[in-house]
């Protein structure tokens, strides 16, 4: 047996479960269609009252912040005495309401005047001629939510019968009390979306799944130049063409907990909009997608600040490599012509030497041999540069072939040892046992160890030693040039491969070509070049070539 059973209560006759069942039939109807909650406790009250004649009811509901009681429904109590118990603090001796609130028990002051819990409000009751009250609390789905009050004008104690109509009707006063709550608390929450939606000053829209438009803002209305007409019906992706994210139209609220990509939009007046949105799903009681929730935000000023200073940047960028061009040619060119007048002032002098005097055989034949090492000078160096040149426009011409390397390793060091004994510099070879070919233009891997064999020779020191090993190593074969010079400090390595820096060298000897050529070199033959040095031990360039 249920509360809402009366016919099955044992405790009612069967005239008073007929009766009570119908009233309560539209109680029940007027709670489920929403009606006023006075007017439910109203009818509740009234119910009593028919099946109890001389009885009068009410209902009070309690303030869970204040502790006290406030008029729910009196029908039939006078207006003055429902007014003077409103707002009615519970306690342990506040009348039959306040304390039965207070307990969480049911009160009976079968005569007030000699009920100690009524001494406060007995002038009161005894105003307007009541003399018994019986209170129940109701029990909500948090507690006590409010008291039912049953009053007579004479000393009353209530009959069993009075107790089970009394147990049924607070029963139902508890459900229409909850259900207000509830639906209160309901409307609220509608009220706060519906102010936070239309008053957002961000763009919102509800969709359903497949994408179309079922509802829109004031900001998105404002922000898209249309209509609320206009955009009711129309598809997510009608409205915004994607940048990237998930296909809206085909949006997996099951799957994904939130999407956000930019898009753009088109407004009536032909302005263009960049625009990030956020979907997300709206989910039913039971988890699953109904529709979607749509967040949209105009970025497009952010996104031209963006263009704008990524277009300055760009200029700015582009006026430095320009300079850093310009400063380039410069240095090159003024280089150039500090290595070039040397040697052509050699040939300038010893061609006025020849001009104007009678040289002997001897003395002839050594000036014609200074005009001729000056004219190798500036041929080699015309080379170099027209090599570095064809390097930077990848057009440098290669015959590749197999290529062993111990020939190579050995002309090289046979045609710079004059220099390396005038040098004091041994050179020594560190062959591995069997022979290394690797894929490259012998003559320029000749050209490459002749620069570096030759600048270990020179930056060494005296009575050091310079040693070219070479062995394989994988895919390729790894050629060093070690040596035992001072070194270099690690901040000017970058500098190494530079066009004419010397790092400060004042020898006469190398314009500054050999480094950044033998990288350019090595590097159009598919290889690397990389240079390691520790001051005051000495340099290691390690050449890479692709084997044969």
């Amino acid at each position: 047996m249920t509360a809402l059973d009366p016919g099955l209560d044992p405790g009612l006759d069967h005239a008073d479960a007929v009766a009570l069942l119908a009233r309560q039939t539209g109680i029940l109807e007027q709670i489920a269609t929403g009606g006023a909650l006075s007017g439910v406790l109203t009818g509740i009250a009234t119910t009593l009252e028919d099946l109890v004649p001389g009885c009068r009811c009410s209902v009070l509901l309690l303030d869970p912040r204040t502790a006290t009681l406030h008029h729910g429904a009196a029908p039939s109590l006078p207006a003055e005495y429902s007014a003077g118990i409103d707002g009615l603090p519970i306690g342990a001796d506040a009348g039959s309401c306040g304390t039965a609130a207070y307990t969480g028990r049911a009160v009976v002051a079968a005569d007030i005047r000699e009920d100690a819990r009524w001494q406060r409000y007995l002038p009161l009751a005894e105003r307007f001629g009541l003399r018994a009250c019986w209170s129940t609390p109701i029990r909500g789905r948090d507690g006590v939510t409010g008291t039912f009050a049953v009053y007579h004008l004479s000393p009353h104690r209530p009959t069993p019968r009075e107790e089970h109509l009394v147990q049924r009707l607070t029963h139902l006063a508890s459900v229409a009390i909850d259900h207000d709550g509830l639906l209160g608390a309901l409307t609220e929450s509608e009220e706060r979306f519906r102010r936070a939606f239309e008053d957002n000053a961000v763009g919102m829209a509800l969709a359903a799944l497949d994408g179309g438009v079922t509802r829109v803002n004031r900001a998105m209305r404002t922000l898209l130049g249309r209509s609320e007409f206009e955009l009711i019906g129309s598809r997510l992706d009608e409205l915004f063409t994607r940048g990237s994210g998930p296909e809206t139209d085909r949006y997996d609220a099951a799957q994904y907990d939130a999407a956000q990509y930019e898009a753009a939009a088109t407004t009536p007046d032909g302005r263009v909009l960049d625009l990030a949105v956020a979907v997300s799903p709206i989910r039913g009681a039971g988890g699953a997608p109904r529709a979607l929730s749509v967040n949209v935000l105009d970025i497009t000023g952010r996104r031209a600040a963006e263009r704008e200073r990524r277009r300055r940047r760009e200029a700015e960028l582009a006026q430095c490599a320009a300079e850093a061009s310009n400063r380039a040619k410069s240095d090159f060119l003024s280089a150039l012509a500090h290595e070039l007048r040397t040697p052509l002032q050699a040939i300038t002098g010893f061609t006025e030497l020849l001009a104007t005097l009678d040289l002997d055989g001897d003395r002839r034949a050594a000036a014609l041999g200074h005009i001729d090492a000056a004219a190798d000078h500036i041929l080699a160096m015309v080379n170099d540069v027209l090599d570095v040149a064809r390097i930077e426009a990848n057009a440098l011409p290669l015959t590749p072939a197999d290529v062993v390397l111990e020939p190579v390793v050995a002309d090289v060091l046979a045609m710079l040892e004059p220099l390396a004994t005038a040098e004091r510099v041994p050179l020594r070879a560190a062959a591995p046992a069997a022979p290394v070919r690797v894929r490259a233009d012998e003559r320029r891997v000749r050209q490459v160890l002749l620069n570096l064999v030759a600048n270990a020779i020179r930056y060494n020191r005296p009575d050091g030693t310079v040693v070219v090993g070479w062995a394989a190593r994988g895919q390729r074969a790894r050629i060093t040039v070690r040596d035992t010079g001072p070194g270099i400090a690690a901040e000017h390595l970058d500098r190494l491969f530079t066009p004419f820096d010397r790092l400060g060298a004042d020898r006469d000897e190398g314009v500054g070509l050999g480094l950044p050529l033998a990288r350019g070199l090595t590097e159009a033959m598919g290889g690397t070049l990389d240079v390691r040095s520790e001051v005051g031990a000495g340099t290691t360039v390690t050449v890479a070539l692709p084997l044969a």
